[in-house]
């Protein structure tokens, strides 16, 4: 029979190849985690999408001098010669923010279906009030520019206008305002309306219905701005640049509140184009699902390895003396544990997470306690495998459960496996019966011992080995 030490190398190298099914597991997991996010993408798409709203902001042309080269005289390309012409023309628009932003948001969800898989949605009933400055004009203008004021316009920028639901509304100065989406192709997707001449300008308001998915973001834009979201989902997530100053969290839904002043939001008041606004700092609710079942079956496989060795040494501690199990047995063993993870899986996306754990687990339990019973020969030790594996099972349901615990329940489980081991095994002979540094050479005989001789002088000097 191999010895102990053999045997518990044999198992710890079966352990390591028990690496390559559970990865396969866990390509499996991945797969099927981007099959449902692909199928969540595309209901959020169809609804509407993540939406980022940006602004208002009040947009003025401004006119002033354009330099321009002078053609070649095949007329082959734009190329300077000389002095370059100077031209009047239209130059890059000044963009104004707002000086107070108050916006609310009161979104409501439900869930939509594709095939397996459920998508929250939401529609956002949107309120905003905004006040500008148009003096701040002058003071951004060149030497030679010069606004058109006549020509300015109300842009409020919108991830995707699929998503607008029911009718906009903006209004300056009480009045409603005839409203357009802005041109394809140009910076981003949002609605305009042209308010001529901004500078005896009131308050401007919106109203609109917003659908969207997956988030819901704000540009704060203001000098001062203070935003207000509220909605039904239980397990929203606040995100951004800026977390909320007070929320408001429980099973009936949410609420959040920001004031932002303008040194906290990085933009400047007045911009030349919108690619500060629209790389800028936002904040919002992302309307998650926590704990989705993939991840956790992801996080399943990557501890899988760590519960298979603690099974494999649950069974070499205790398998009956004269009864070694067998390599082949221990990679069965193996296999029913990677299994687990597919298990798990495939009636998750049917009957949810929690039952699908403890159908899979106590699957999975039970043919391993019956496998160590009839075919281990384990028999009153099967218990100790039973109890091993119910709290082996029982810890990773606490793992995959609570992220922040994770780590700590996986090293304190580690140690715990290892010192009891280490407790267990005080006794054991490694090397086998014939102790260490025997055995090791096939028909190799000790030598016979030899009677002991002592060194003693003789009469005439020399020295002479006698018998003890």
């Amino acid at each position: 029979m191999r010895s102990a030490g053999f045997r518990f190398l044999v198992v710890a190298l079966l352990t390591l190849l028990m690496a390559i099914p559970l990865m396969m597991a866990g390509v499996v997991v991945l797969d099927r985690g981007s099959y449902a996010e692909g199928a969540r993408r595309e209901v959020g798409q169809v609804w509407g999408g993540p939406q980022r709203l940006a602004g208002p902001v009040l947009e003025i042309p401004v006119e002033g001098v354009v330099l321009r080269g002078t053609m070649r005289a095949d007329g082959a390309a734009d190329v300077p010669l000389g002095e370059p012409v100077r031209e009047r023309g239209r130059v890059a628009p000044l963009r104004l923010l707002p000086e107070t932003l108050d916006l609310t948001a009161a979104t409501a969800t439900e869930i939509r279906s594709r095939g397996l898989f459920d998508v929250p949605v939401y529609t956002a009933e949107i309120a905003i009030a905004a006040t500008f400055d148009a003096s701040r004009i002058d003071a951004a203008l060149g030497p030679e520019e010069r606004p058109i004021w006549d020509e300015a316009t109300i842009t409020l920028g919108l991830t995707d206008n699929r998503g607008l639901r029911g009718e906009a509304r903006i209004e300056a100065g009480g009045q409603p305002l005839d409203l357009e989406p802005v041109a394809a192709g140009e910076r981003q997707g949002g609605i305009e309306a042209a308010i001529g001449d901004p500078r005896d300008l009131g308050e401007v308001t919106a109203q609109l219905t917003l659908n969207g998915a997956d988030w819901l973001m704000v540009v704060p834009a203001g000098r001062v701005s203070r935003i207000e979201m509220s909605g039904d989902w239980a397990d929203p997530g606040f995100t951004g640049t800026f977390l909320p100053d007070a929320r408001e969290v429980d099973p009936d839904g949410h609420s959040a509140s920001w004031t932002i002043p303008h040194l906290a939001r990085a933009l400047p008041q007045m911009l030349r184009d919108d690619a500060a606004l629209i790389r800028g700092p936002d904040l919002g609710v992302e309307f998650v699902q926590l704990n989705d079942f993939y991840q956790k079956a992801w996080r399943a496989a990557r501890y899988g390895i760590l519960f298979i060795a603690l099974t494999f040494l649950v069974v070499l501690l205790t398998e009956r003396r004269g009864h070694p199990t067998h390599p082949v047995q221990y990679v069965l063993i193996g296999l029913a544990q990677a299994i687990f993870v597919l298990l798990m899986v495939a009636y998750a996306e049917r009957i949810g997470f929690t039952p699908a754990y403890l159908v899979s687990a106590g699957a999975v339990i039970v043919l391993l306690v019956v496998f160590g019973a009839v075919a281990l020969r384990l028999g009153r030790r099967v218990w100790v495998l039973a109890a091993a594996l119910v709290t082996l099972y029982a810890v990773l349901y606490l793992i995959l459960q609570s992220t922040d615990w994770a780590l700590l329940a996986g090293a304190t489980l580690a140690f715990l496996a290892l010192a009891g081991t280490m407790l267990l095994t005080r006794n054991e002979n490694w090397y086998g019966s014939r102790g260490p540094g025997e055995g090791f050479r096939a028909g190799v005989q000790p030598a016979p011992d030899l009677p002991d001789r002592t060194a003693v002088p003789s009469t005439d000097g020399a020295s002479a080995l006698v018998k003890s």
